[in-house]
């Protein structure tokens, strides 16, 4: 199990990640795609919070959230939170993707059904989608 809930941390850690990124995402992002950023904060905040469920069920110690997180790029207009979305997004897929290795059962299925939709928020923030998400040695 341990192979699971150091995958699990992973995702939390993610996920805490995604959060704080939407936050800035939301600062930047224009009114027409506001809703959408909306949406996938409150569904990150989701995920979280199932997480840390799910690492205590495995019989760990859920992962706190930093006070702050680095951005990989400023995040200046518009534009520029588009781009974040969508990497915020392959970088939740690529942690769901270890989880969806590491994990048997329900919480699987969990995991790839937070893979899918961290793929399909990317495809909607790219444009475009990639042939193996979450699985960057494939992309």
């Amino acid at each position: 199990m341990t192979a699971a809930l150091d995958a699990a941390q992973a995702a939390l850690a993610a996920e805490h990640a995604a959060v704080y990124g939407y936050g800035v995402v939301g600062g930047r992002i224009g009114a027409a795609r506001r809703g959408e950023a909306t949406a996938a904060h409150a569904a990150h905040r989701s995920r979280r919070d199932a997480l840390v469920r799910t690492v205590r069920d495995l019989g760990g110690e859920p992962a706190a959230s930093a006070a702050g997180y680095a951005l990989p790029y400023a995040v200046p207009d518009a534009a520029a939170a588009v781009r974040l979305a969508a990497e915020l997004e392959d970088r939740v897929a690529g942690v769901y993707s270890d989880l969806v290795r590491a994990a048997d059962g329900p919480l699987r299925r969990e995991a790839a059904s937070a893979l899918r939709e961290a793929a399909v928020r990317a495809v909607r923030w790219r444009g475009s989608g990639v042939t193996f998400p979450g699985l960057t040695e494939r992309a």
